[in-house]
């Protein structure tokens, strides 16, 4: 019952949401992030301690303001979302800037294929809606919902975008390898998996795990290995591209731990100059009462 009514909540929101003049939507979400922030719930309390990590040198009213900024910059998201059907290619595409976007363009015309992994900061729909405007192939995987209403209303909303979704299953990995070898792009959210399969990397002093998909990829495929950083600007996105090179000694095992590593140090460098924008609101470090799933 809990599940079909949060399903229901979604598709209404969609509907309604999209209906709404813009500036009354956007206002209405900036009051339901500063609500969400006075009643300091578990997620609430979650995203303040995952942001007390990640700055230094905060006074106790600095740390207030970066809450309601991140709560804020995380509804936006969520607006962002509900009316995206609404938005032209115009407005997609002139609401983005990018740094090192020839990484990613190069890397494509290389015929290689491409892989991004990214953590969960600012729009990345935005951002993969921009590169699917640009005619590029983009693969992504989602992980099924519950109910299975709410899966599919997800998988209609990023296949309009011109995204290619696959359900996260035991075969997903065979088919995102294909789709490498035939030259596209694979972007992959990659900041967090505190399963047994993560990957141990340190993380602003701190340990936490990190998925070892993207990196398992690259070395199977020979794909190039990118991380983007995306945070939001006034009107839209900025998307920060960084490459991550491929070690040259080592095991496998080791290889896939320095790749994860290095995509981790990455992550750093844009939560730390864009911190209200990384929408972390689980936990992602091991440390102190962790307890590892089964």
């Amino acid at each position: 019952m809990k599940d079909r009514l949060v399903a229901w909540v979604y598709i209404f929101a969609w509907k309604v949401v999209r209906a709404l003049p813009e500036n009354a939507a956007y206002s209405l979400f900036d009051r339901g992030a500063r609500w969400l922030v006075k009643r300091d719930g578990k997620s609430v309390q979650r995203l303040r301690k995952n942001l007390l990590r990640v700055t230094s040198d905060l006074s106790g009213t600095q740390m207030k303001e970066l809450l309601q900024e991140a709560m804020a910059s995380y509804m936006r998201y969520w607006c962002d979302t509900f009316r995206f059907p609404n938005w032209d290619t115009e407005r997609i595409n002139s609401t983005v800037t990018v740094t090192r976007e020839e990484l990613l363009l190069n890397g494509i015309k290389s015929g290689r294929g491409v892989i991004v992994a990214l953590p969960h900061a600012g729009n990345w729909d935005h951002a993969g809606a921009y590169f699917c405007l640009k005619g590029i192939h983009l693969v992504t995987v989602a992980e099924r919902l519950k109910p299975e209403r709410l899966f599919n209303e997800f998988l209609l909303y990023r296949q309009a975008m011109g995204m290619e979704v696959l359900a996260l299953d035991s075969q997903s990995m065979t088919t995102l390898a294909q789709r490498l070898r035939e030259g596209h792009l694979i972007a992959l959210v990659a900041d967090r998996d505190l399963s047994k399969s993560g990957i141990d990397v340190q993380f602003f002093g701190k340990p936490a795990r990190m998925p070892a998909g993207p990196a398992v990829l690259a070395l199977k495929t020979g794909a190039i290995l990118l991380t983007a950083f995306v945070n939001y600007t006034r009107d839209g996105i900025h998307i920060t591209f960084d490459e991550i090179s491929m070690p040259e000694t080592g095991t496998q095992e080791e290889k896939v731990s320095v790749l994860v590593q290095k995509s981790a140090n990455n992550f750093e460098q844009g939560i730390s100059q864009h911190p209200e924008d990384w929408h972390m609101l689980q936990r992602i470090w091991i440390d102190e009462d962790f307890k590892e799933r089964t």
